[in-house]
């Protein structure tokens, strides 16, 4: 059985979904409109949305549910 390689990442999560959003719209610009180019503004969006929660989860006011 092969084993997995593990790495530890240097940047946070938050930081390299950021950089993912940026680096899609700035491809997303570049491209005619359409549907590659929503598809490409669409996952930026995506991103974004999942550094904004990650951000908030890790941050120190969350409670834990009752």
């Amino acid at each position: 059985m092969d084993k997995r390689r593990h790495f530890k990442r240097l940047d946070p999560l938050d930081t390299r979904l950021s950089a993912e959003a940026e680096r899609l719209r700035k491809e997303a610009r570049g491209t005619p409109p359409g549907v590659e180019r929503d598809r490409l503004i669409r996952l930026a969006r995506l991103a974004e949305t999942a550094s904004h929660m990650n951000q908030w989860l890790s941050s120190p006011g969350l409670k834990v549910p009752i």
